[in-house]
């Protein structure tokens, strides 16, 4: 059964910016579904497919960025969209179901009950007992009173603190005795500490969803000044959101577009792969991936920092070679020369060529985006890992693949994903300019085969939803890619609210 939209979906769409072609590609990719990656094995140490840098290779990392960083354009770009509301996922629960004094809920919520009895540790805790101070109620009388389920609704409930609905990147996540940090904050001095450009200027760039635009602007105002002064430097930040047309259709299990109770489509926004037409939007020579809840105290960003200027430095030094190539390529180099250029690409860069090597061949291959990704040991965290895939003509690559592009059933295939010993932590640096100074159309470089297809219940309803390839995953595929491992310090995520109770969120 094919899908025909009425005048008012075409009407819908136009609005989204999305065109009748795209919807029906939508919907075809339901109904073929999106294949599977072939495993040729996992990245590794071992087999070279992710590096292990010494002391002296960190400290002459570390140095080429400081003399090759100058005179360009630096940015962080980190996104941080969506309220943190899975965040409070365990609150939430307890709080539906416990209602004025709550009896013994240790076993059926402990993650609740170490929140309990940490709450004054955490770094919102003088906010919450104000903002129950004003509704004249005393946060002490109601913990001693075992009243949970009310300091739970101050402080989720929008009316209330609103943690939540707010975004990660306003909340709290560390104290500095009587001053508290937001992960926007964290993110400001991260970047003054590496990112920081011979003018002292540090560039930022957010991706929010549209309603916290607005709070996010009024959390800058409040802050910019005392960072500025503080740290010595001059900050910029912008904002974006995800573009409407990047946005999906939700289908029956039929595969035919679900309508809202007014009758209009029911779309949903493509995941973070459908950050790539933000990314493509920087202007900058070198960006710095990472995601907002990735923050540690001050006296946890060592770690990182080094690390932070190796990969950029590796990267800037790989770029210099890779321009010097292009331009050499550019000028009809002699056979020992493309040679010689075809060794760094294949050794060096890992990039597969195929016989015969032409020099129109190895400058298509070297003139693409390049981003240096640091990789983690494998701590049994959910999410992607660093592989070795194989496409269809058997040409092999590095790529960050996810759980859900894995055939499980295939016996080979899952020994292959069991075989990963890192797990990506989102610790990106990246160079979207060509040899020539101008941007790349980082639309080129997408595998739009590399989408996810998922399941959601809606009442009585079963809607199927669809991703854009992710934006380190499929959205980069066909960029020249390396892996390094990076320390286990560099990655403290907080997933829940509990995570910030962990010694690295902790002041020392």
């Amino acid at each position: 059964m094919s899908f025909v939209p009425t005048a008012e979906d075409l009407r819908q769409m136009a609005q989204l910016g999305l065109t009748e072609e795209q919807l029906q590609a939508q919907i075809e990719n339901f109904r073929n579904g999106f294949p599977k990656v072939h495993l040729a094995d996992a990245a590794t140490p071992s087999n070279g497919g992710i590096r292990m840098l010494t002391d002296k290779e960190i400290a002459h990392y570390e140095e080429q960025y400081r003399k090759l960083k100058k005179g360009k354009r630096l940015l962080k770009f980190v996104p941080a969209s969506g309220a943190a509301t899975r965040m409070f996922k365990e609150l939430y629960a307890f709080a539906a179901t416990y209602y004025g004094v709550s009896g013994n809920f240790g076993k059926e919520f402990p993650e609740v009950k170490t929140f309990l009895e940490h709450l004054r540790t955490f770094a919102f805790w003088g906010d919450l007992k104000a903002c129950m101070e004003e509704a004249d109620l005393d946060i002490e009388d109601y913990l001693a009173r075992g009243d949970y389920s009310t300091i739970i609704n101050f402080l989720l409930k929008k009316q209330y603190l609103g943690y939540g609905e707010l975004p990660k990147a306003l909340l709290k996540f560390h104290r500095y005795g009587e001053v508290q940090r937001t992960p926007l904050e964290e993110h400001i001095v991260e970047g003054a500490l590496y990112a920081q450009e011979s003018d002292h200027s540090v560039r930022l760039h957010f991706t929010v969803s549209p309603e916290h635009r607005s709070a996010f602007r009024r959390k800058l105002r409040e802050v910019r000044p005392y960072y500025e002064s503080t740290l010595g430097i001059k900050l910029s930040v912008s904002l974006s959101e995800q573009k409407h047309y990047t946005d999906t259709i939700s289908v029956d299990e039929q595969n035919m577009p679900l309508r809202d109770e007014e009758g209009h489509l029911i779309f949903r926004p493509g995941g973070h792969g459908a950050l790539i037409e933000n990314l493509a939007e920087q202007r900058a020579d070198l960006i710095f991936i990472k995601n907002i809840d990735n923050v540690v105290p001050d006296w946890m960003k060592h770690t990182t920092v080094i690390y932070k200027q190796a990969l950029a430095g590796m990267l800037l030094e790989l770029r210099e070679k890779i321009c010097s190539a292009l331009h050499v390529l550019d000028h009809q180099p002699d056979s020992n020369t493309i040679e010689e250029i075809a060794r760094f690409a294949t050794g060096t860069l890992g990039l597969p060529l195929p016989s015969p090597i032409t020099p129109q061949m190895l400058h298509q291959a070297l003139n693409r985006p390049l981003r240096v990704c640091g990789m983690v040991r494998n701590l049994g965290e959910p999410g992607g890992g660093p592989f070795i895939v194989e496409d269809t003509q058997g040409n092999r690559s590095l790529q960050i693949i996810e759980s859900a592009q894995i055939n499980h059933k295939d016996p080979q295939q899952e020994a292959l994903f069991q075989a990963a010993t890192h797990f990506n932590p989102v610790d990106l640096v990246c160079c979207t300019k060509d040899y020539r100074g101008r941007y790349f159309d980082l639309r080129r470089y997408i595998d739009p085969s590399t989408g996810f297809i998922s399941k959601k219940t809606k009442g009585a309803t079963t809607l199927k939803t669809q991703e854009l390839p992710g934006l380190w995953n499929g959205a980069m595929a066909h960029w020249i890619t390396l892996f390094v491992e990076v320390p286990v310090a560099t990655f403290n995520p907080v997933k829940t609210v509990n995570d910030l109770l962990r010694k690295e969120h902790l002041q020392s």
